[in-house]
């Protein structure tokens, strides 16, 4: 799949694979001094990257792990979605949960993206009953530990 990027400015990093096996490219920080980001606030973190995602896919932006385990840094908003007719710069929401301030730095790897295929649902208003399940109306929990 090919996926048309523009860089807010020449500097920006382009993503990138880490490895061959990867699933997820790289985000770097696209900020010109060190930011600190306190605990338990938030940072849309600018990349300077605007996608053109092909029509039938979305851009996910997930936490980086090592970040998570280490410093306690992770996603606001858990996984973030780029729908395919944004068309302006992807920010990453990032959050602090850890129990120090965390320093991002310039073009620091602070996120990773994924592209999946998406379909948009056809609703349609019923009042029949529903099939049957197993588990039926049991919410929270109800399938144990």
């Amino acid at each position: 799949m090919k996926v048309r990027i523009k860089k807010i400015a020449e500097d920006v990093i382009l993503p990138q694979y880490e490895t061959p096996g990867a699933a997820g490219f790289d985000f770097h920080a696209y900020i010109k001094e060190p930011y600190v980001l306190k605990v338990n606030k938030r940072y849309a973190v600018p990349t300077g990257l605007i996608f053109e995602i092909p029509e039938g896919y979305e851009l996910q932006i997930r936490a980086r792990s090592g970040l998570a385990a280490r410093n306690g840094i992770t996603m606001m908003n858990g996984v973030g979605t780029i729908d395919s007719d944004y068309r302006g710069e992807v920010h990453v929401l990032l959050t602090n949960r850890g129990e120090e301030d965390f320093v991002i730095e310039p073009g620091m790897r602070i996120a990773q993206g994924l592209f999946e295929r998406v379909d948009q649902a056809e609703f349609e208003l019923t009042d029949e009953e529903f099939s049957e399940t197993k588990r039926g109306k049991k919410g929270f929990g109800s399938t144990g530990v």
